[in-house]
């Protein structure tokens, strides 16, 4: 059985991925930045790990050259970002996007490289009022100049790849997924609930849309075999509103003038170094977005069945078929 290349295989989402495709008997290429002697119990027995920055073309090269093409594998994962929406400027950039975008063409000009699946997210698409709450592949992105980085990066990446399918002569898709809701993933709702106190806007209680990290690593691995190109939005199990939301995480709920909600948050993040940043989050706490995937379902057979492990059972299963 052909084997994957799964780059950001250290983080939590990577692993899980790199345990799944084990248990169905493909090899594995694990890359990241970690020591290999940091990683050699987190990740399975007879998976290769190669320390790997991708942001330098000659690492990147090699590892293409060297065990991926040794191996024979003909699948790259790409997972690789920066986690952290504090972290901004070149660097972080050479990361999101141009180490995408090198992976990506080396990708095409590769001997035995066949497929190529990128992780975007749901943050990419433009979610404003005027726009449906039902979010489908076909919504307009975020291409606001005043983005913040994370999410300007994110929407350049996601382009990127986006413009080469059909064109290369890789099987290409993209997969959009919904909040990740679990630690170590870089997920700004996750950061907000680690809060004993959750501030929304007064007036506002959108529904969102969360995936967990089995579901997540389930679509990628599903990924590999789908028979079509292009975008997927992948769907979490759980849909429910922001305050039920806050609940289900045992944390106390307060509805505060929107315009204080802001500097309140940026005042935490100084005092406590928490990463969340409302600014960057202000359109998921007023306006309804659902990912639709039904394309994902179609297509790769697809639907989310794990749903998020809430503190509180009871609120969150009540919620999940809103």
């Amino acid at each position: 059985m052909s084997g994957v290349l799964v780059t950001g295989a250290t983080q939590p989402l990577g692993r899980r991925i790199v345990e799944l495709l084990c248990e169905i008997g493909r090899p594995v290429l694990a890359t990241g930045r970690e020591d290999p002697g940091d990683i050699a119990q987190s990740l399975p027995p007879g998976v290769r790990y190669t320390r790997t920055d991708l942001t330098r073309g000659r690492e990147v090269r090699g590892l293409l050259q060297g065990p991926c093409m040794e191996m024979g594998l003909d699948a790259v994962i790409h997972l690789a970002f920066h986690r952290a929406a504090g972290l901004e400027g070149h660097r972080v950039h050479r990361l999101n996007v141009d180490a995408t975008r090198l992976l990506l063409r080396l990708a095409e000009e590769h001997r035995t490289l066949r497929r190529f699946v990128h992780r975007s997210t749901a943050e990419v698409y433009l979610v404003r009022g005027s726009r449906p709450a039902l979010v489908r592949e076909d919504q307009p992105l975020n291409l606001d100049p005043r983005a913040t980085q994370w999410v300007r990066d994110r929407v350049e990446a996601d382009i990127t790849v986006c413009a080469r399918t059909g064109l290369s002569p890789l099987h290409i898709n993209v997969l959009r997924c919904a909040e990740i809701l679990a630690p170590a993933m870089g997920s700004q709702l996750y950061d907000y609930f680690g809060s004993r106190v959750c501030l929304r806007p007064l007036g506002f209680d959108p529904v969102l849309n969360l995936l967990s990290l089995e579901d997540a690593a389930r679509a990628f691995v599903s990924s590999l075999d789908c028979p079509e190109q292009g975008v997927l939005n992948i769907a979490g199990a759980d849909t429910l509103p922001l305050s039920w939301a806050i609940r289900a995480w045992e944390r106390h709920d307060i509805a505060v003038p929107g315009p204080l909600v802001g500097p309140l948050y940026r005042a935490r993040a100084i005092v406590r170094r928490t990463d969340f940043r409302y600014r960057q989050n202000r359109w998921r706490f007023h306006f309804n977005a659902v990912l639709d995937g039904t394309r994902a379902a179609d297509v790769m057979g697809f639907e989310p069945v794990h749903p998020i492990r809430w503190p509180t059972g009871a609120i969150a299963m009540g919620a999940q078929h809103l």
